[in-house]
């Protein structure tokens, strides 16, 4: 495993040699899972739905989900529960076939989203309802090796200890290796670049009434063959 270092410079990742590698980039995929299309009121997207998060928002398991004050008022963020990829090195126009060798490894994620500035507050656009600092806390990395196929993996997410997604990412529209060729298409993948592939059914928002995180919560994400990252949420 591949520890998630946090400075007041952001967060990187301490390699097997133990230097440190800064995350540079944050790409999200949103409604990535048929299930969660579905439970969205969406069909299933014909090409992956792109967005970024600021790096500063990555943190390691254990520190606090700080939510801020501009997203207390509307009590819309919810725990987002996926699989993150890892890039090792960069990647620029590679092949789905050849997508394996740029990532470095896998993590369990959490795309923590602030529900009103994702749809309202910011035009319609992801970026700031998904950017808060603390807003992407992160497992340690697994090295790709360990992990086998990542389209074969269970994502388990619990709020309080209450499972609340249980999913395949067999269930992805798009799998990892087509996620890493289509971003890097005209596009350097720096190494240190996060990929979270998406989240499947069970989130807050969807529910019935919805369930939104409260200060004291505490949200664990657990990936088969990857690892956990548990975080206890902090009202600002």
């Amino acid at each position: 495993m591949l520890d998630i270092i946090r400075t007041e410079f952001g967060s990187s990742i301490r390699l097997t040699d133990g230097t440190l590698l800064p995350i540079r980039q944050v790409f999200g995929i949103g409604q990535n899972y048929a299930r969660h299309a579905k439970e969205m009121g969406s069909a299933p997207p014909e090409r992956p739905v792109v967005f970024c998060k600021n790096p500063m928002s990555v943190i390691p398991a254990g520190e606090a989900i700080v939510v801020p004050k501009i997203c207390q008022d509307r009590e819309l963020v919810d725990y987002v529960g996926e699989l993150a990829i890892v890039i090792g090195r960069a990647a620029r126009d590679v092949s789905r076939e050849n997508a394996e060798q740029f990532i470095l490894g896998y993590a369990a994620a959490n795309d923590v989203s602030a529900r009103w500035w994702q749809k309202t507050g910011s035009g319609g656009q992801f970026n700031r309802g998904k950017s808060f600092d603390t807003f992407c806390p992160l497992s340690p990395i697994a090295e790709r090796a360990s992990v086998g196929d990542p389209s074969t993996l269970r994502l388990i997410t619990r709020l309080n200890g209450n499972v609340m997604q249980d999913s395949e990412t067999s269930d992805m529209i798009f799998d990892c290796l087509t996620l890493v060729s289509e971003l890097s298409r005209g596009m350097t993948l720096m190494a240190g670049t996060v990929i979270l592939t998406g989240t499947p059914s069970g989130v807050g928002t969807a529910r019935t009434p919805p369930v939104y995180l409260r200060d004291g919560d505490v949200v664990e994400i657990e990936v088969s063959n990857v690892g956990r990252v548990k975080n206890p949420v902090r009202f600002e």
